[in-house]
């Protein structure tokens, strides 16, 4: 199942233009390349604006309140993009690795929202939100488990309750998504 899920992914972001980045940046990163290379298993999703408009046209008319909903939730988004590594062993990653993918968001466009982490231990959570005169326009999460990365950042007008549709979407894992709209709402 996972297999497939990855499949309909890839195949939906096969006509994307070269140039299309990460939080903005050339895409893959180093730190992407040296996790990706540790990992035991990668998903990445990437969907600019111009194919989640494509993609929303092939939506399957079996659940059509679900379709409706995910419609409506990806008008206007400039992009989602998911990042998901599973590891054979606990802490196959550094801090520094995590620290780089957090620099990603450092600047004035982007605040951080939630910061989880314990004393002595390399997992924690990051939420970083844009805000544009009051309304959210970006979300970006870093969730890293001892044998697991997920990254999500999803750019343009979002409405955090709908949040969930986009599990299951597109080759989007419903696991990461959950995780984002959990970390934001608690």
């Amino acid at each position: 199942m996972k297999k497939r899920r990855v499949v309909g992914g890839v195949l939906l972001a096969w006509g994307m233009t070269a140039g299309m980045a990460w939080g903005q940046l050339p895409s893959p990163s180093p730190v992407e390349q040296q996790l990706a290379a540790k990992a035991k298993h990668v998903t990445e999703v990437t969907l600019n604006q111009s194919m989640l408009q494509f993609a929303s046209k092939f939506m399957s008319g079996k659940d059509s309140d679900k379709d409706k909903e995910v419609a409506k939730l990806i008008q206007g988004l400039q992009g989602i993009y998911v990042r998901e590594y599973d590891f054979d062993k606990d802490h196959a990653y550094t801090q520094t690795d995590l620290d780089a993918f957090r620099k990603y968001m450092e600047g004035a466009s982007w605040s951080p929202m939630v910061r989880d982490r314990t004393r002595g231990v390399i997992e924690g959570s990051d939420v970083f939100v844009k805000l544009v005169n009051g309304q959210m326009q970006g979300l970006y999460v870093l969730d890293a488990e001892s044998r697991e990365i997920d990254l999500v950042l999803i750019l343009g007008p979002i409405d955090v309750n709908s949040l969930s549709e986009l599990g299951g979407s597109f080759g989007i894992p419903k696991d990461a998504v959950k995780k984002a709209q959990k970390k934001v709402t608690r």
